[in-house]
């Protein structure tokens, strides 16, 4: 079959009838959905060219390109590229506080085995700050127990004063005062001796004086004794117990501070040692090890020997392969179509499996220059227990939104639409006629037409054109378009997907 000529499509028969002032990025925007759309459209008419039938006539019309109105089976699909990954992670967490340096690591993909080396981070400071907080624990920890031993002994003590010292410096008193009242009852019979002698004069008068004076100072010393004890045994007791109850007291509190400052040195010394066994990571189980998926405007992964990482980040995955699921991105456009339970169709090592939609996300993941500002929403496919599913692999997902049969369709760059609502131009015995139309559900390459046209009507493809003339009250495409030939197509049964490309027939 010879192949057709490529039409000349003017540069002002694809341009919106209303002009907007948009910025940079919404032209960008503007320009890759009209190359995709002729792109869809380019091979959708070669493929229906291909199907037609040999006697089927093909008129190429330059600008006046015709598109013959069949009734077909539509399957109304989104197509997106995502990747396989594990549903059920076991995830590899840093569990060393800061930030770290990797010293080695196991490469993706590795098969290990429970108990193997997958991590080693930098020791060198976790040893220093074991030392460090060696020192100070066995210092503190010698405070404490000296504080213990002190308050060991000031309990010791107040018994010991209350049923010893007491008891035995009372004694004393005691005995002191009995040798004083001893004294002073001799004083007193040598007083009436001497009075007695003075009187028969052999003693005198100086001698009785002076005899008078010792038993003054005899009971002077027994009343000074007297008061002594009873001062010591109501006060002074009281005072050096009370004293050594104090003491205790503070020696105890003393105690339990420096003892809880050790059991934190001591802590502090055991996390220590702890997070120098953490900078040595193991396998927990048998099976794959993978890196984390890094973030799409980075370089190089997440973990990497001489990288830093730090507490609580996902050093390393290990997949459940027996959970897999494929992830992919939905544009905010489509969401509104997409749910849980939607027949998808996962095309991944050369292998198509039949599945539904597992979950879709509630808020889409942010758009940055790395995404070209696309905004998607995660979509979930969960897949069947396959072990030839390796996390990474590429898999392609078609989702069926809808099927129809036997319905019109047309393509969607034969549609206006205005306020008044949707129209096309389709070539009549009088030439070029306007039709309103009622549509229905479409992809980006057809849109099914409920009412306004029937088989076999043959529609313009580039109606802007006529919409200008129509303007103009001519109704007529311009003059340098008249002596060119038609395009006309008759597509058999085909299906279409999102990217606009044809797909086999369903019955």
């Amino acid at each position: 079959m010879p192949s057709l000529p490529t039409p000349n499509i003017p540069a002002d028969s694809s341009q919106p009838t209303e002009p907007t002032a948009s910025p940079l990025r919404l032209l960008w925007h503007w320009r890759a959905l009209l190359l995709y759309a002729a792109a869809g459209l380019t091979a959708y008419l070669v493929y229906s060219t291909s199907a037609a039938p040999a006697n089927s006539e093909v008129v190429v019309e330059g600008p006046r390109l015709t598109y013959t109105v069949p009734r077909r089976n539509l399957r109304l699909t989104i197509t997106e590229v995502g990747t396989v990954e594990s549903a059920n992670n076991t995830e590899l967490i840093c569990q060393v506080p800061g930030r770290n340096t990797v010293t080695w690591v196991v490469e993706s993909g590795q098969i290990v085995k429970k108990g193997d080396v997958l991590v080693r981070l930098d020791t060198l400071y976790m040893e220093e700050q074991i030392n460090e907080r060696s020192k100070y624990a066995n210092w503190s920890r010698a405070g404490a127990e000296s504080s213990k031993f002190n308050v060991r002994r000031l309990k010791l003590a107040v018994p010991e004063y209350r049923e010893g010292r007491f008891v035995v410096e009372l004694k004393k008193k005691e005995e002191a005062l009995a040798i004083a009242q001893m004294d002073l009852r001799s004083a007193e019979n040598n007083l009436a001796y001497a009075k007695e002698m003075a009187a028969r004069g052999y003693e005198s008068e100086l001698e009785v004086e002076k005899t008078e004076f010792q038993v003054t100072q005899a009971r002077m010393v027994t009343n000074s004794l007297k008061r002594e004890i009873s001062d010591f045994s109501k006060f002074t007791r009281q005072q050096e117990l009370a004293t050594l109850q104090g003491q205790l007291d503070v020696a105890e509190a003393e105690f339990v501070a420096n003892d809880e400052r050790a059991g934190a040195d001591e802590s502090r010394r055991d996390r220590a040692l702890e997070q120098l066994k953490n900078c040595i990571i193991r396998a927990p189980r048998d099976g794959l090890v993978i890196y984390p998926s890094a973030a799409k405007w980075k370089t190089r992964p997440d973990i990497s020997v001489g990288g830093n990482v730090h507490k609580d980040q996902v050093l390393l995955l290990m997949p459940d392969l027996q959970q897999m699921q494929v992830k992919i991105g939905i544009h905010e456009s489509d969401i509104d179509r997409v749910k849980p339970g939607l027949k998808a169709l996962v095309t991944v090592g050369g292998r198509t499996v039949d599945t539904v939609i597992t979950s879709v996300a509630s808020v889409a993941q942010p758009g940055g220059s790395w995404t070209g500002n696309v905004v998607k929403y995660d979509t979930i496919i969960k897949l069947p227990p396959d072990a030839g599913l390796n996390p990474g692999m590429s898999a392609e997902v078609e989702l069926i939104l809808s099927e129809h049969q036997n319905v019109l369709t047309i393509p969607v760059a034969a549609v206006l639409e205005d306020d008044e609502g949707a129209f096309c131009w389709i070539q009549s015995a009088q030439g070029p006629e306007l039709r309103d139309l009622t549509l229905g559900a479409s992809d980006d390459a057809l849109i099914i037409v409920e009412a306004g046209l029937s088989p076999d009507d043959e529609v313009f493809l580039n109606p802007a054109a006529f919409a200008e003339n129509n303007d103009a009250n001519t109704g007529l495409p311009p003059e340098d378009a008249t002596d060119e030939t038609e395009v006309q197509t008759t597509p058999a049964d085909v299906q279409t997907s999102s990217a606009g490309q044809p797909t086999t027939p369903t019955s």
